[in-house]
């Protein structure tokens, strides 16, 4: 498993320059963090800079897929999981 966050699939040096802006610096603290909440303080930090494209992203990077195979049953709950955070 890769620990530089850039080599996860669906995020290149713009994401992870982001993500550690916000104090995530490897792969290992994304997963720990997950990606509802690494979106949620991306959002507080950059507001409208960050899509929920930014929160797909990371979600299929963290279960191995490319984002744009995320199921729309899956991106509706990351969506429900960010209204209760």
């Amino acid at each position: 498993m890769t620990s530089k966050i850039e080599d996860l699939p669906n995020l290149g040096p713009y994401m992870a320059r982001r993500l550690a802006d916000i104090g995530v610096n490897t792969a290992g603290e994304l997963r720990a963090l997950g990606a509802v909440e690494a979106y949620r303080r991306l959002k507080f930090q950059f507001g409208r800079e960050m899509t929920l494209n930014a929160l797909w992203a990371m979600e299929a990077a963290l279960v191995g897929l490319d984002c744009r195979r995320l199921s729309n049953e899956h991106k509706q709950a990351l969506r429900t999981q960010l209204e209760q955070s």
